[in-house]
């Protein structure tokens, strides 16, 4: 039986603009029914080289890159002020394909920060508030206090935490994936040249 992910993914199928065809490909998994498409797996690694990996949720992307929100005291921050640089996965299992994406990156300013955070359920705006991720604590039930005693003492005006903010993406290569029958996937790479953007086929 075939495999219904499987299609064909031809270069001429591709927009010159990975940008926008990654807006396609995330629009598709959108109306595809694909649970959270906006999540990926995000790769740091610290100044000396070891790698870390997590899922995290894409919060918006333009020419300008792609945006995630997060602590910057936690491993990943710490990591990226360290080594600014990061990889993506984005996988869409239905479709069957991938998008990755690579680049340097950089912090978002504090008023896309405050914007952002503005819009967050109250819950989420508390709890970013009062836990220092990737810290050792003593149970839940110190995080669950600390929850408490921040909305009795500030109801829902939570301020962003000065550590807390977004994170942005600049990337310099996007790859695509398409799932093929017999392993024989279809994969396009778009790397930054003088000239624009050079899309180069890779062996699956």
């Amino acid at each position: 039986m075939s495999d219904p992910r499987a299609r064909p993914l031809l270069e001429s199928d591709l927009d010159a603009d990975p940008l926008r065809q990654f807006a396609a490909w995330y629009a598709e998994a959108r109306e595809a029914g694909e649970a959270f498409p906006e999540s990926f797996a995000l790769a740091t690694s610290t100044a000396d080289g070891a790698p870390s990996v997590r899922m995290v949720l894409l919060k918006g992307f333009d020419e300008r890159g792609f945006v995630f929100y997060s602590s910057h005291d936690s491993r990943k921050g710490v990591e990226l002020a360290a080594n600014p640089r990061a990889a993506l996965c984005f996988y869409w299992h239905g479709l069957g394909r991938q998008a990755r994406i690579e680049g340097s990156v950089s912090r978002v300013s504090e008023a896309e920060a405050d914007d952002y955070f503005a819009t967050r359920p109250l819950g989420s705006r508390l709890s970013a508030s009062v836990s220092r991720q990737s810290r050792v604590v003593g149970g839940r039930a110190e995080l669950e206090r600390a929850v408490e005693e921040l909305r009795a003492s500030v109801g829902e005006d939570v301020p962003r935490p000065d550590y807390w903010g977004g994170f942005r993406v600049v990337p310099e290569e996007l790859e695509f994936f398409q799932h093929r029958e017999d392993r024989l996937h279809d994969r396009f790479r778009y790397r930054r040249g003088a000239d624009g953007w050079l899309v180069e086929r890779l062996a699956p």
